[in-house]
């Protein structure tokens, strides 16, 4: 990537392919990715991916530099047909080293077959709302949170690093928008349960820079952190990036996106795909935060999975640079 200085408004050109670099200081140096493409961006997917293109993909993902793979989810396979080989996938992935490779769980029975494999960080997946927690787990969010809580115990007994994703923070398709105080509580509530980060996810992509100020300014004023918050923002209504560097100028550092713009939500039709890493990469190399990814080499791994699934990717950059055709 190119590199600035750290005095405001410096700017470096940049060779072909790459944005001009126009340091802000105000903004984190360094933001990691939290890469979920090979789980959420392929969860949904109709037609049954190889296992051994999934490891390839994730493969390729690391070799573009991203740190944070999120691998798969051993949910019933009845639920996520697509994730239903996670027992074959994961040990493919065991040449990789320095990668974090995080594992959703939905339950004990999940969790015991990501501790036969080895596997060292895992996710439980909540919800701000009622209706959603109903949709997602067919339990109310109390319920959900005490189905959890024996899952991150037993996770934090084995010294694994637990993350909780909560979806509808900003906005739910049943129920509209999804009041602050609401998603606090919550929120509080799983750093409480254990888990050691937080993932906001805006599901259904309502979400606007306000109202993501306004909801980390809560969970600080509630005493969680800014460095244990993630974001998780969906494209819908094409605000994801501008609520990303909304999060950005809040202090956080954590941004979850997918590779390619792939993914959704099976269980809220009106979620369309996740903020593509590709475009993220490319609004955070211009302000020259550091992330640690070869675009050139990310761009040419969510065209080549664009291949294998038969479309072009979603993502603005990934055509601008690969001159896909859309």
């Amino acid at each position: 990537m190119t590199t600035a200085d750290d005095t405001a408004g410096a700017t470096t050109a940049a060779p072909a392919g790459l944005p001009m670099t126009v340091r802000d200081p105000e903004l984190p140096p360094r933001v990691r990715i939290h890469e979920v493409g090979a789980r959420d961006g392929l969860q949904n997917e109709q037609s049954a991916v190889p296992t051994e293109i999934k490891a390839e993909f994730i493969h390729r993902l690391a070799d573009a530099g991203l740190t944070t793979v999120e691998a798969t989810s051993f949910v019933h396979p009845k639920w996520v047909p697509q994730l239903a080989d996670a027992e074959r996938l994961f040990p493919l992935l065991g040449d990789l080293r320095g990668v974090r490779l995080p594992v959703l769980v939905p339950n004990e029975r999940g969790l015991e077959r990501a501790l036969a494999l080895g596997a060292d960080r895992v996710a439980v997946f909540a919800s701000a709302t009622e209706s959603f927690a109903k949709a997602n787990l067919n339990r109310t969010v109390d319920e959900a949170l005490a189905m959890f809580d024996p899952v991150v115990n037993r996770a934090r007994e084995h010294r694994m690093h637990v993350r909780g994703y909560l979806s509808m923070c900003f906005g739910d398709p049943w129920e509209g928008p999804v009041p602050v105080d609401q998603v606090v509580h919550v929120c509080r509530a799983l750093l409480d349960m254990g888990c050691d980060e937080l993932s906001l996810g805006d599901t259904i992509g309502v979400a606007t820079p306000g109202h993501v100020r306004a909801l980390l300014t809560a969970l600080n004023e509630a005493g969680v952190p800014t460095d244990r918050i993630g974001v998780h923002f969906h494209d819908t209504y094409g605000q994801a990036l501008a609520n990303t560097l909304a999060a950005l100028q809040h202090g956080v550092t954590t941004v979850d996106a997918s590779a390619g713009g792939l993914g959704g939500c099976p269980y809220a039709k009106s979620a369309t795909g996740n903020l593509a890493t590709e475009d993220l990469v490319w609004m955070l190399h211009g302000l020259g935060i550091d992330t640690g990814v070869d675009l050139g080499r990310l761009c040419a791994t969510s065209a080549w999975m664009a291949g294998h699934l038969g479309r072009p990717s979603p993502s603005r950059t990934v055509r601008a640079l690969t001159h896909q055709e859309q």
